[in-house]
């Protein structure tokens, strides 16, 4: 551990698939909510600042990593609950308007699945965004935002796992003052 370094680089949060999978999430709904609900709505601003909040916590937390991993975790896990206030907010969207949401496993369940695996780039999304009906894009988002919420539970386990493993700031510092007295 002699080139350990006490500032560690923290990394690129861009190419954190749960950082893409959000800004999916955030542009979509901001579409969503800009063109589908009324002006004078308030969840209109609710529901872009919780998609915003997933998305801008991860860069918040990524960049708190090089000295700490307590706010890293905690910044991450707010992301999760900011999803999960959106996604309550589109399940209502479908509810109160009589619209369906998509039943795990049917035709339409599965695809979006498929498509939330295999792109994570927004400009796809929202080309999919100008051509379909808002109880469409709502369960599109409630499918992202599930797979999302997923990443960020792995990227927490990861965490933990690495913090467990290493240790935290504190505890990286004193290591390495004795280290470097020749403890």
């Amino acid at each position: 551990m002699d080139d350990e370094k006490l500032i560690r680089h923290s990394g690129n949060y861009r190419k954190l698939l749960s950082y893409q999978k959000t800004e999916v999430i955030y542009e979509m709904t901001y579409y969503f909510c800009h063109k589908y609900l009324s002006g004078k709505d308030r969840t209109i601003d609710q529901m872009v600042q919780a998609a915003r909040s997933g998305k801008q916590n991860i860069i918040e937390g990524c960049a708190a990593s090089a000295t700490s991993a307590k706010t890293e975790i905690k910044l991450i896990n707010v992301a999760k609950a900011s999803l999960q206030e959106l996604l309550e907010d589109y399940m209502d969207y479908l509810r109160t308007r009589g619209h369906r949401q998509w039943e795990e496993g049917s035709v339409e369940w599965t695809a979006m699945r498929e498509l939330g695996r295999t792109h994570n780039d927004a400009e796809y999304f929202m080309k999919l965004c100008e051509t379909r009906p808002p109880e469409t894009i709502a369960n599109m988002v409630i499918i992202l935002i599930h797979q999302a919420d997923y990443l960020l539970y792995k990227q927490l386990e990861r965490l933990e796992q690495d913090f467990l493993s290493n240790g935290g700031f504190a505890e990286k510092m004193s290591r390495m003052r004795k280290n470097n007295r020749g403890y």
